[in-house]
């Protein structure tokens, strides 16, 4: 396929999309979000074989038809009135502030407060991990045990007992180490840390726009922040685990801060993000790829390289090893236990049933980076809209394609692809005649 058929090819794709997004000023695409979202929470609320996420999905049912509700009422409003209020794009905010506060903060909360009260079903275990991190920071200025602690632990213990996290992620579980209580949750402090980035984002993108333009009514930033809150994948991982949402809202800050030419601190938003997670490090990777094309390599780069680095130097000079074995040796596969993480994506399936199916699936994985980084390097980013898209599709091929790894991640491929048209930054108003 030539370059002009495969760029006529992607114009009348997102041509469609934009025709379906903005279909009823938005309210049809959003009737169809929440009613979907209703139907799947319902449906794991009965199915699933996990007890958090069958609580989250009992409360998030109900709020997510009452969201559906409201938009049924916003549609009738229309029809009666093109131009009313409750059709508007801030009556459209309200509903997914409703959305998100039923169907993933109330369960958040209700979770939190049974798991305070003695239940020890109504957290998964990256809940139990990061507070166990946070208690070895305050107590031993890591918050990595060894290889040798974590053999001295019981079979059915070990697994707990690795961090495969940046040290960063150990400060959501700093406030447990301290206190016990509902609030000191580490979910109820990954919600929080998520709601004032994403809040740093949109805001970003209203004051870093042409003077003119209504950006602060703009659909395309309320449907991105759709996709990183009231998406069920979205809302189900922060209420019953959450540590992915921190980072995934801290991408989506640097690539907002990049769409509106702060590259310095985008570097600070995607390092932040690169200290809590590995997930951070391929869109820190494409955002210094972007920064090449207006030469600021090194303004992205000092914090997008430098912070990790410095999370990483305490945990490195208290107890070198321990780092390497989580952060390195488990997930390589190489840890005293596997990881639990066996989705059936390609990547797994070839990995488990192909003659040495783990060489064929890495070198699969290998081919998909390489084609990647070829790209960044003859065709660099040129706006943090296809920086976006390349991070989208590229993290999207890389989960297929991993051994390990789970339906949960499709998180981060899902709203980085949604939050790609709010980065497009509209040309200023020609000045009247």
């Amino acid at each position: 396929m030539t370059a002009a058929a495969t760029t006529e090819r992607t114009t009348r794709t997102r041509g469609t999309w934009r025709r379906i997004d903005l279909a009823a000023g938005g309210l049809a695409l959003d009737l169809g979000l929440y009613a979907a979202s209703a139907t799947f929470a319902a449906f794991t609320a009965v199915a699933s074989t996990l007890p958090p996420h069958r609580a989250w999905g009992t409360i998030a049912a109900l709020g997510y038809l009452a969201a559906a509700l409201a938009v049924a009422g916003q549609l009738a409003a229309r029809q009666r009135n093109p131009a009313s209020t409750l059709a508007g794009l801030p009556a459209r905010w309200a509903v997914t502030g409703l959305a998100w506060a039923t169907a993933t903060l109330l369960p958040l909360v209700e979770q939190s407060i049974q798991r305070a009260g003695g239940r020890a079903d109504r957290a998964q275990e990256e809940v139990l991990v990061t507070e166990h991190a946070g208690n070895r920071l305050l107590d031993t200025g890591t918050p990595y045990l060894g290889h040798d602690a974590i053999a001295a632990l019981p079979a059915d213990e070990r697994l707990l007992g690795y961090t495969p996290y940046q040290p960063g992620m150990a400060l959501f579980g700093l406030p447990r180490a301290v206190a016990d209580g509902w609030w000191t949750d580490a979910r109820v402090w990954f919600a929080a840390a998520t709601a004032l980035t994403l809040a740093l984002a949109v805001r970003a993108l209203r004051t870093g726009q042409p003077t003119g333009h209504p950006t602060k009514r703009s659909a395309a930033v309320l449907r991105g922040v759709q996709g990183a809150t009231v998406l069920p994948i979205c809302a189900l991982t922060l209420a019953t685990g959450g540590d992915d949402l921190p980072v995934l809202a801290l991408c989506l800050l640097a690539l907002a801060l990049a769409a509106t030419d702060r590259p310095g601190r985008a570097g600070l938003a995607i390092g932040a993000a690169g200290a809590l997670k590995l997930f951070a490090w391929p869109v820190a990777l494409v955002l210094i790829a972007w920064a090449a094309t207006r030469r600021s390599t090194g303004r992205l780069a000092a914090g997008a390289l430098g912070v990790p680095a410095l999370a990483l130097l305490p945990a490195l000079l208290v107890d070198r090893d321990a780092l390497v074995e989580n952060v390195l040796r488990f997930p390589l596969g190489h840890g005293l236990v596997t990881s639990p993480a066996q989705s059936p994506f390609p990547g797994h399936l070839i990995a488990t049933t192909l003659p040495a199916g783990r060489v064929v699936a890495a070198a699969l994985l290998l081919a998909a980076g390489a084609a990647i980084a070829v790209r960044l390097l003859r065709r660099p980013p040129r706006t943090a809209t296809t920086a976006a898209l390349i991070c989208g599709y590229g993290l999207l091929a890389a989960i297929a394609l991993m051994p390990s790894t789970r339906f949960g991640y499709l998180l981060y491929p899902a709203a980085l692809l949604l939050w790609a048209p709010a980065l497009t930054r509209p040309e200023p108003a020609a000045p009247a005649p």
